[in-house]
């Protein structure tokens, strides 16, 4: 046996006995009173304002048209009013008018606010009317409890397809940008990235950094950025995950360079992330490679500030040919091959210090925290190994590099 029906509005429509003869009166004054109403929300309601004779008119004319006839239907007493769906299509017309409004761009509040002065205005107009044809007023007053009823399920059906729009189209979008996000990793040509900004509703900005994070804290670090921030959460193409139960997720921040790296920076504080440098919009794949690259280099650790890419460019220009680097090293440091694996790290110390402060020995004892003699002796014996070529600014460019790469300990020879 199917459940009873019981909403407010079947209730209402159950006890309201209307008499024909002014459901006629009502009906005929229908058009009149649907003009008056749709005058008084396009006056009260500023989203509607100077929509008369527009697009946004018409629908609000129908609208209300529809409203008001579902109502008089009702008003009869629910004779022929099927009681498992009390507003049928009216119904279904104040869901689409919620997705509509949704799509216009226009607010929940504003059409809240249009259906509170269509009540009051059509309410005023059908109680006249009603009135006038010699209505009761214990009939008057179960009609008025039926009228907000009714306007109370078709705000609610109205807000229901307004959410359910922004839902809808807010997911078509997030997909078309997470796609667009994509594309740009993947090096698509401009005409393709171009169309593609179109589909996702994405303006391009002059530039796109790229941020590398936990996924886990993507959507909280979303909240200071700007609202056309790109996501890209799978294919992250480049990247050795360090730990598989925690993956990445990659932002492209738009204009976030000159000040707007600096807030880019502040709203990341405390974050685990990493920064690569900005780029122009369709060249943002470059950003992620740098910022992928100095993941590698400085991975990201919890409580720590958020790594900028752009404070370990020479970091990054060491390790980014590591066979390169490694014979460098074997090459010039040659001369320290055959020492005491001691000795050879400590003269290795030695000399780069003494060609970053260009000889200054009182300097170099200070920084490696020894005595001035030690430095001379120990310079003496560098000396002696690599002769001349000390001399060669070629020479001291290469050992310079070779002695600053990252773990690089002096080549032996095999």
């Amino acid at each position: 046996m199917a459940a009873k029906v019981t909403s407010a509005t079947v209730r209402g429509a159950a006890a309201l006995q209307m008499d024909d003869a002014v459901l006629r009166v009502l009906r005929e004054r229908l058009p009149a009173i649907a003009t008056t109403t749709m005058a008084a929300v396009v006056d009260e309601v500023p989203d509607y304002a100077g929509a008369l004779g527009g697009a946004a008119g018409d629908t609000i004319e129908k609208a209300v048209q529809m409203a008001i006839a579902g109502f008089l239907k009702l008003a009869g007493g629910g004779r022929d009013v099927d009681p498992s769906t009390p507003l049928g299509p009216t119904r279904e017309g104040a869901y689409a008018l919620g997705r509509g409004e949704a799509r216009g761009g226009r607010s929940m509040d504003s059409l809240l606010a249009a259906y509170r002065v269509g009540a009051r205005v059509s309410w005023r107009e059908l109680a006249r009317t009603a009135a006038e044809a010699g209505t009761p007023a214990t009939t008057m007053a179960k009609f008025a409890e039926l009228l907000f009823a009714y306007i109370d399920e078709l705000s609610a059906a109205s807000v229901a397809g307004h959410t359910d729009e922004l839902t809808t189209s807010g997911r078509v979008r997030d997909r078309y940008r997470e796609r667009l996000g994509q594309l740009l990793l993947s090096g698509a040509g401009a005409d393709v990235l171009t169309a593609a900004a179109a589909r996702a509703e994405w303006t391009p900005p002059t530039s796109l950094t790229a941020v590398l994070l936990p996924a886990a804290e993507a959507r909280r670090a979303l909240a200071p950025l700007s609202v056309d921030t790109l996501i890209v959460g799978e294919d992250l193409q480049g990247i050795e995950e360090v730990d598989p139960d925690h993956p990445l997720t990659l932002l492209l921040v738009p204009d976030a360079d000159g000040p707007g790296r600096r807030h880019l920076l502040r709203a990341l504080a405390g974050r685990h992330a990493v920064c690569g440098p900005p780029r122009p919009w369709i060249d943002a794949r470059s950003s992620f490679d740098r910022a992928a690259r100095a993941l590698a280099l400085h991975p990201v650790s919890r409580g720590g500030e958020p790594i900028d890419s752009e404070r370990h460019l020479a970091d990054l220009v060491l390790t980014a040919d590591p066979t390169a680097v490694a014979d460098l090293r074997g090459q010039v440091l040659e001369p320290l091959a055959e020492l005491a694996p001691a000795t050879r790290d400590r003269l290795a110390e030695t000399l780069l210090s003494w060609l970053l402060h260009q000889g200054r020995r009182e300097e170099v004892a200070a920084e490696l925290h020894v005595h001035a003699q030690t430095v001379r002796y120990r310079m003496a014996q560098v000396r002696e190994l690599f002769g001349d070529s000390l001399a060669d600014p070629a020479v001291v460019r290469e050992l310079v590099i070779a002695l600053s790469a990252p773990s690089a300990a002096p080549a032996t020879r095999r």
